[in-house]
């Protein structure tokens, strides 16, 4: 069976490769050249996925990274899986979800099973998808329309595309079985439920459980501090509860791909259907302003200003052990500690480029803040502590320094 997956990052190379292992015969498309060249030279940019794999699948004749659309023509099952970001208003882009679904409908030229793992609001396959694609088809040709939304955690060395719990639906019930049909040869579990919105509500559900916790958790700490309570034994104290608790502990901020964007899409929608997304909206809040009150405390505690400060941030990457970057909190602390005057450096040893800049080398006494962000399990911890006059951790890892 020829299957196409739009989009080869986080999401779209793991369940190619995935796919391509079991069996089936992959073209991973992806618009960006230098990412396809990479591909076929058996370079992987994900951490999750190693060259050796795709080299191995190259070989077989069983993957294949390519940005020509006329490769599209006689698959027999599309998958999208591109971004699907905010806007610089913090509204739903689905513009990658568009184009993709734009290429499809322009290049396939036979019947296909198209599904749907991009994250979106409730209606995206049914009002977006499908009627894009459909608006290109000859007459004869029947397309079949699924979502299976992604449940990828970059980093995890325990749950994978295998053993993950997967939804899935279709818009016609013989969309559904073709779908479970497809997975069953690569995925361990698989969930029907009734209909793509259910599956589309459920996955920004799951997002918006974690980020209304983590801004829970992080009002809390800030509570904590101002009692004199170390938050982070109280969380420990907590979490002895045997049932009715689940532990999340404070930070920055939130980052990835999932929670900090998938509650602004299930408010998008909230709001379209004139429901006011209380909760929502006040944890998006609490967690964007988390860099704001962590340097509200180290001005207080430094008793001066950062204007022509040196610091540094550690770790820029938004959660330990990944170089993904995307929607970082650190980002966030980046510009408020530019709008502050301070000099900034970043210290990450698992990302090359951020910011225009490269990683900081560290060394004594440098500078006069580092503010650790996020801590990899191959950062030296002692040389952070000795690089800079004041620490500031926001991981609880360093012991005897400020913390939230």
């Amino acid at each position: 069976m020829k299957v196409a997956v739009i989009g080869q990052g986080y999401v779209g190379l793991p369940l190619a490769i995935a796919a391509a292992k079991s069996g089936y015969e992959v073209t991973g498309f992806d618009l960006n050249e230098r990412v396809s060249k990479n591909l076929n030279s058996g370079i992987s940019h994900i951490e999750d996925i190693s060259s050796d794999e795709i080299q191995e699948l190259i070989k077989t004749g069983r993957y294949a990274a390519t940005c020509d659309r006329d490769s599209l023509a006689n698959c027999e099952v599309a998958i999208i899986a591109v971004p699907t970001p905010l806007d610089g208003n913090r509204q739903p882009d689905l513009s990658f979800v568009k184009s993709a679904a734009e290429i499809l409908g322009k290049s396939l030229k036979s019947e296909c099973l198209i599904i749907n793992e991009s994250t979106s609001y409730p209606g995206t396959l049914r009002k977006v998808i499908a009627p894009i694609i459909d608006s290109f088809k000859p007459e004869n040709i029947q397309h079949q329309y699924a979502i299976s939304p992604e449940r990828v955690d970059p980093g995890n060395k325990n749950w994978k595309i295998k053993n993950t719990p997967r939804l899935y639906a279709g818009l016609t019930e013989e969309a559904t079985q073709s779908t479970r049909v497809f997975y069953s040869k690569f995925c361990d579990e698989l969930v029907p439920v009734a209909s793509p919105e259910i599956a589309e509500s459920a996955k920004l559900f799951e997002n918006t459980f974690r980020q209304v916790n983590i801004a829970l958790v992080n009002e809390f700490a800030l509570i904590m501090r101002a009692l004199e309570i170390p938050v982070h034994e109280v969380l420990e104290a907590a979490s002895t509860k045997p049932y009715g608790f689940m532990k999340f502990t404070p930070g920055l901020g939130v980052g990835g791909h999932c929670i900090p964007v998938d509650p602004s899409y299930l408010a998008f929608v909230s709001e379209e259907v004139g429901v006011e997304p209380r909760f929502i909206n006040l944890a998006n809040q609490v967690n964007l302003e988390m860099p704001k009150a962590i340097l509200k405390r180290i001005t207080k505690e430094l008793q001066s200003e950062l204007t022509g400060k040196k610091v540094l941030i550690c770790g820029v990457a938004y959660k330990p052990n990944i170089s993904d970057t995307r929607e970082s909190p650190s980002e966030i602390l980046y510009g408020e500690l530019i709008n502050q005057g301070a000099i900034v450096s970043w210290y990450d040893p698992n990302v090359e480029i951020w910011q225009g800049s490269q990683s900081a080398l560290l060394g004594h006494s440098n500078f006069d803040v580092a503010i650790a962000a996020v801590v990899h399990s191959n950062m030296e911890l002692a040389r952070i502590t000795e690089s800079a006059k004041y620490i500031f951790d926001c991981t609880g890892q360093f012991g005897d320094v400020a913390s939230l």
